[in-house]
């Protein structure tokens, strides 16, 4: 077992971009509190010859929960599942909850990784995104946290309309100079039924453009490795001992329970997914009844994941587990179209391992589509 989820659906106001499971209202958290916690219990036999290695608070936003709460459910994950000696437990952090009296609690705790959610350091980006917190909020919790903590990332997205090289670069910057460890960084995406979708749709804000986002990503490849900075996942930058030992169990398809509504688990052969219905989940726990559906993964299934997580990863994909795992069909399936990417320089093949180029590296999920094996009969 690599690790415990836990999703905590409310935030106090909903990201333009945004289509994460929560609710902005707020009369239900004890109840959920009290919800997730048996969920906890109810799931212990799932990992029962297992070691917990990670505990992630994820949302939502999770630094919504007072610290007691979050005490709280750390414990009864400690009371029913065994842990590993030195866990990461991290916790997703707003900056307008990160007080230094928060961050001065939360240091206090077994919590010893925040992942702070700063998306810009500018104020007319996290306008038009809607985020709650203002550009010296964003730069002040930072300079507060690594004060008490030395495991920090901060999220950045690129690609916002309006935003130029230079200003991108500005953002990167001022994350560098705070000497955080680690950044994840994504492009702005349009996810329907979002208000941004809406915003797009009705002429209010300009449809990002593809070509910027592109450019921008290579901007932050190269500043960042510059900086000493391993790129260990597409969307992932870490100095040296500082990757997510979360995220990177999930990537090299580790086992994971997933505690929360929407919140999904993976147990090697089968993936799980909790309703995304706060009162479904409410009632349906209240019930004694896990309220998710399961899928069972076909091999196919399985080679397609395994693809997809290898090339987003500097681990690439291991053409001898294809072979041991999958067979001589997959294989030479995967080489035959893997062929025009390495002649195209977006894949290398060394020492037997698949991997992005720095050419590849932003397209790496069309590759992978390309690669999946589809209408397989099993």
């Amino acid at each position: 077992m690599s690790g415990i989820y836990i999703h905590i659906p409310f935030c106090k106001q909903a990201c333009h971009y945004c289509d994460f499971h929560f609710s902005t209202s707020l009369k239900k958290k004890d109840e959920m509190v009290l919800a997730i916690a048996k969920e906890i219990e109810m799931r212990k036999n799932e990992s029962a010859n297992d070691l917990i290695e990670t505990i992630y608070f994820g949302g939502g936003t999770p630094s919504i929960l007072n610290i007691l709460d979050l005490k709280f459910l750390i414990d009864e994950v400690y009371k029913h599942y065994k842990i590993t000696e030195n866990p990461e437990i991290t916790i997703e952090a707003n900056p307008d909850d990160l007080s230094e009296n928060r961050i001065i609690e939360l240091s206090n705790n077994r919590i010893n990784r925040l992942s702070i959610g700063i998306q810009s350091f500018f104020e007319e980006d996290l306008h038009l995104m809607n985020r709650a917190h203002n550009s010296a909020e964003a730069k002040k919790c930072l300079e507060m946290a690594t004060q008490y903590f030395d495991n920090i990332s901060v999220d950045l997205i690129y690609g916002t309309p309006g935003m130029s090289n230079e200003k991108w670069l500005r953002n990167i910057q001022i994350a560098l100079d705070l000497n955080i460890p680690h950044i994840s960084s994504y492009a702005l995406t349009v996810e329907p039924k979002t208000a941004l979708h809406k915003f797009i749709k009705d002429g209010i804000i300009s449809q990002p453009d593809d070509a910027v986002a592109h450019e921008q990503f290579l901007i932050l490849v190269d500043t960042l490795e510059e900086n000493k900075f391993i790129h260990y996942e597409l969307s992932n930058f870490g100095k040296e001992n500082y990757f997510s030992r979360n995220n990177s169990a999930y990537w090299l398809g580790k086992k994971y329970i997933g505690i929360g509504p929407s919140a999904h688990s993976y147990d090697g052969k089968n993936r799980s997914w909790n309703v995304s219905n706060n009162a479904i989940y409410l009632k349906s726990i209240s019930e004694n009844i896990l309220p998710s559906e399961t899928e069972i993964l076909s091999e196919t299934d399985r080679y397609n994941e395994y693809i997809m997580t290898g090339l987003r990863t500097i681990w690439g994909v291991d053409l001898s587990k294809i072979e041991n795992e999958f067979g001589e069909k997959y294989y030479n399936y995967l080489m035959q179209n893997a062929q025009k990417y390495l002649d195209n320089a977006k894949l290398i093949l060394k020492n037997n391992v698949l991997r992005t180029t720095r050419k590849g590296k932003f397209f790496c999920d069309g590759i992978a589509s390309d690669l999946f094996y589809l209408n397989l009969e099993e």
